[in-house]
């Protein structure tokens, strides 16, 4: 019997999903997912969420099989600024997703990367943007390449960690801190000159932004969704 007790006890003690420590608590961190709604959450440009979207077995599923219409990614009903956001997703063999911050909610744009920089959530070796410089998973998409790419396979989980204060923005890939930038100073600017954002005069000017989950049109997962204000 206390074998077996032993044998237990690790999965008795494990954290569980989609929940705060009393640490994590103290320390002013608050949910974005409760793991089985999708409270919090809008497509982008609504006040719904689309059908495709799921809360489905503790995670945020998007459902490229869900062919109802009213796709399209969602976003926080709440803005942030100066935050420390953490989450893990998974992707599809094949696959493309990304998480976006400083996302401006306004008729005049029409999608979420006219505003948010994107974190990339891709299968590297299946999706052709792996062949891209700076569209691999971990990179800031179009702008900066990840220093290293920490990425695990298709169908596991990464962790991400996206800090953002001040405008300084580091982002972390499964513990590594893959980028390090400033954002809306000189150097920032001519990043952004050189990329396919350069024609969108509303991109990254926001330092106030809803976070978002993108819909690219193939089976994404994330969990543990988390942010803390700074």
């Amino acid at each position: 019997m206390l074998a077996a007790m032993i044998l237990l006890a690790p999965s008795l003690f494990a954290q569980q999903e989609n929940m705060l420590s009393d640490q994590e608590k103290k320390d002013g961190w608050k949910l974005l997912f409760d793991g089985t709604t999708l409270n919090g959450w809008h497509t982008y440009g609504k006040t719904g969420i689309s059908s495709a979207w799921k809360a489905d077995k503790g995670t945020i599923h998007f459902d490229a099989s869900d062919k109802s219409g009213g796709d399209g990614d969602i976003v926080t009903d709440k803005e942030y600024e100066n935050f420390d956001l953490k989450l893990e997703w998974k992707i599809s063999k094949n696959g493309n997703s990304g998480i976006m911050f400083d996302v401006k909610e306004d008729p005049k744009y029409k999608e979420t990367y006219v505003t948010g920089p994107e974190m990339q959530v891709l299968d590297n070796d299946g999706h052709p943007d792996g062949k891209i410089k700076k569209h691999r998973a971990g990179d800031l998409y179009d702008l900066i390449s990840s220093s290293s790419e920490p990425v695990k396979a298709v169908g596991e989980w990464n962790q991400v960690e996206i800090k953002c204060v001040k405008n300084k923005l580091d982002l972390y890939l499964n513990g590594i801190n893959v980028v390090s930038t400033t954002l809306r100073d000189a150097e920032w600017d001519k990043l952004v000159q050189g990329s396919k954002f350069k024609s969108m005069p509303g991109f990254a000017k926001y330092s106030i932004g809803r976070i978002a989950l993108q819909d690219h049109g193939n089976n994404v997962w994330f969990r543990n969704i988390r942010i803390k204000e700074l």
